[in-house]
């Protein structure tokens, strides 16, 4: 795929027209790429199949190089990786994928302000990355919500498998977003002076756009530890709940066990054992204890 910018619309084009003129973007797989050794010798740029981990930009002599890793938004997607080429008047994308191709479109088929240049493209372009993710971030704070709702009801099952999902795909966002802020860091630098003072600006907002991005996704890391808190604490007042009530039986239990070990001894004269109402008596004072225990305790509010 072939466009230029011309008259303040992204138009299609062709190789010679990329070559030839200036403002034109060039999107191929790593295969065609790869293939077109003659384009690759004319822009002066490498043949590089590298498996894509993380973005990063890098000043090489005469362009930039840029790599882009998205992860995945939904538990059945993969993440997207692309790579970037950036010359004076040109644009080269390496997509095996359509991530750069919907998204030139999105672009094309928007109103374009006048004066519009490639510079802006990219800005428009890198922008177009993060038009969900402020609607995703506040699906994931949803999600963390519900979790702390039924963590605070009792019942949350698979809490710890949802809550390790949660962090995870948390964590990949928050490294995703300090990336790209140095990316932007890196287009601030402007070492190789491809960018003026009002493309310097542009990228200025969109380093602050990535860092606000990357706040919020601290903000949800740090949600999410406090809902795991939340949990553990739960977990421990049922724990002291169950002790507590362990504790109210044991004690209970202890002065019928005296009486229990106390007759059961089987000493020759025990006076007790020759009383007609002995049996009722050791009983009717076994339930008082009883009684008089669960009065008490329920006054202290142990129960």
């Amino acid at each position: 795929m072939y466009a230029r910018i011309e008259n303040d619309q992204i138009c299609p084009s062709k190789e010679t027209e990329f070559l030839e003129k200036d403002e034109t973007i060039c999107v191929m797989t790593e295969q065609e790429w790869e293939e077109r050794e003659a384009l690759r010798s004319s822009l002066g740029l490498p043949c590089e199949n590298t498996v894509i981990h993380f973005c990063k930009l890098e000043n090489q002599p005469g362009y930039l190089a840029a790599t882009f890793r998205i992860p995945p938004k939904q538990e059945n997607e993969v993440s997207l990786a692309f790579s970037m080429y950036l010359l004076p008047g040109k644009m080269v994308f390496l997509d095996n994928g359509k991530t750069v191709e919907t998204q030139t479109e999105k672009i094309a088929q928007k109103k374009i302000r006048n004066g519009y240049t490639l510079e802006r493209f990219l800005y428009d372009f890198l922008s177009g990355l993060l038009e969900e993710d402020l609607l995703f971030l506040q699906k994931l704070e949803r999600e963390i919500a519900v979790i702390e709702e039924m963590v605070l009801k009792g019942s949350c099952p698979g809490f710890n498998g949802r809550m390790l999902n949660l962090k995870k795909r948390v964590a990949k966002f928050y490294r995703y977003y300090t990336q790209l802020a140095d990316v932007g860091q890196e287009l601030l630098d402007n070492e190789m002076e491809f960018f003026g003072k009002e493309e310097l600006r542009m990228f200025d907002r969109y380093r602050d756009k990535v860092v606000r991005l990357a706040g919020e996704t601290q903000i949800l890391r740090d949600y999410a530890m406090q809902v795991q808190d939340v949990y553990q604490s739960e977990i421990s007042i049922r724990q002291n709940d169950i002790m507590k009530m362990l504790t109210v039986v044991t004690t209970i239990f202890l002065p019928l066990t005296l009486i229990a070990g106390w007759y059961g001894m089987n000493f020759a004269y025990m006076p007790e054992l020759t009383m007609k109402y002995a049996y009722p008596v050791v009983v009717g004072i076994s339930i008082l204890i009883v009684v008089v225990s669960l009065v008490v305790f329920k006054k202290k509010r142990y129960w």
